[in-house]
């Protein structure tokens, strides 16, 4: 790799060897969760296959928040000279162009494959039809939301969200003392219960107010009820800088004596709540059990974070490259994966092999990929 290439001219900017090793280990979570839609769309079809894909996909959910943890540790304290334009021009701009490029790319790939490629397709979780008129709508309303073809984006959407209020959360914690950033989590951390709550809150006689179920001021004329500011992914970046600013310190034994069992509690939670709800084909229902900002989810992510973070693992030139290349990753892939599940479907491979065979298949495309599109200046804008 010579001294100018783009890879090796971000990797002067500061690296922390566990960081990009989180990173990478959770873009491969992130494929491995894509890989597993495929085959959880085989209930009522083909059981073994939506079981497999109901565990793997389970196991799979703290990727994003790994993802919201590690933007805590590298993004928390802004910088203080830096005035909110700058901010919001540095940040949200570098991300705008790769959300315009790939909402527009990928409903194109995906019209193209499924109309000349595999016109048939076998893969029962794709949300068409890929015809001209549904091609024709995905490239405009992109300006509103996500959709099908562009699934992976909608973390673009929130992360943009998140930068608008970085720097004042950040002013905020720079000025904090502990207690004040505990009371905050705390209600953060209960935060997490809420859709729980409110799933159970009809058994109790609750009715909801004008067919709205929202709860404590949700309604259909309100969205913000009252814990609406205080819950979401920040929670977790805030976490994880105070993690950072007061470490735990304990006996490994000690760590791992908690972790684990908090792990396996949360997994558990996860997939039997998933292979519970979803006969129930309500997808606002079904996604209760893999809610990322949920209690279960909240006990998955932390121990792997804590883990690795012990673990100290030292930087790598090969390793920081990845974890460079990781955000591309992220919003090529989703494609990709559809591609190789109509590839790896024929093959008549148990689909615990064609799944994670399709994952692996998934991440070497997807990291040469973007490795290409980095070494081209036109196109580097568009996956860093």
């Amino acid at each position: 790799m010579t001294p100018n290439s783009p890879v090796a001219s971000l990797r002067k900017r500061e690296t922390i060897g566990w960081i990009d090793f989180l990173r990478v280990f959770a873009i491969a979570m992130v494929v491995v969760s894509h890989c597993c839609d495929n085959y959880t769309a085989m209930f009522g079809v083909n059981q073994d296959d939506f079981t497999i894909g109901a565990f793997l996909g389970s196991l799979m959910r703290p990727c994003v928040p790994l993802f919201a943890m590690m933007s805590g540790v590298l993004l928390f304290p802004v910088k203080q000279n830096m005035t909110l334009t700058a901010f919001y021009r540095k940040r949200i701009g570098r991300i705008l162009w790769p959300l315009i490029f790939w909402s527009l790319t990928l409903p194109i790939l995906n019209f193209l494959a499924f109309n000349y490629v595999w016109p048939d397709p076998a893969n029962m979780s794709l949300v068409g039809p890929y015809n001209v008129d549904t091609l024709i709508n995905r490239l405009y309303t992109w300006v509103f939301n996500f959709n099908y073809d562009t699934t992976p984006l909608w973390y673009v959407y929130m992360l943009i969200g998140i930068y608008l209020v970085l720097p004042i959360v950040s002013h905020w914690l720079d000025t904090a003392s502990d207690r004040d950033i505990r009371t905050v989590l705390a209600i953060w951390a209960f935060t997490l219960l809420v859709p729980y709550i409110q799933y159970f809150a009809p058994a109790l006689g609750y009715r909801g107010n004008y067919d709205n179920m929202g709860i404590w001021g949700a309604c259909s004329w309100n969205a913000f009820g009252t814990f609406y500011y205080t819950s979401g992914f920040l929670g977790y970046m805030i976490l994880a800088s105070y993690l950072m600013r007061r470490p735990i310190r304990c006996s490994a034994a000690k760590l791992y004596g908690i972790t684990i069992p908090m792990f396996i509690i949360g997994f558990s939670i996860t997939y039997l709540s998933f292979i519970s709800l979803r006969p129930s084909a309500n997808w606002d229902l079904i996604e209760l059990a893999w809610y990322f900002c949920s209690i279960n989810v909240f006990m998955m992510t932390l121990p792997i974070f804590l883990w690795v973070e012990r673990a100290k693992i030292k930087s790598r030139p090969w390793l920081t490259s990845l974890a460079i290349m990781s955000f591309g990753v992220y919003l090529c892939h989703f494609s990709i994966v559809q591609f190789g599940y109509e590839i790896l479907y024929p093959t008549g491979l148990p689909a615990i092999i064609r799944l994670l065979l399709n994952a692996v298949l998934t991440l070497i495309v997807s990291f040469a990929i973007v490795r290409l599109m980095m070494s081209t200046k036109l196109l580097r804008r568009f996956v860093s």
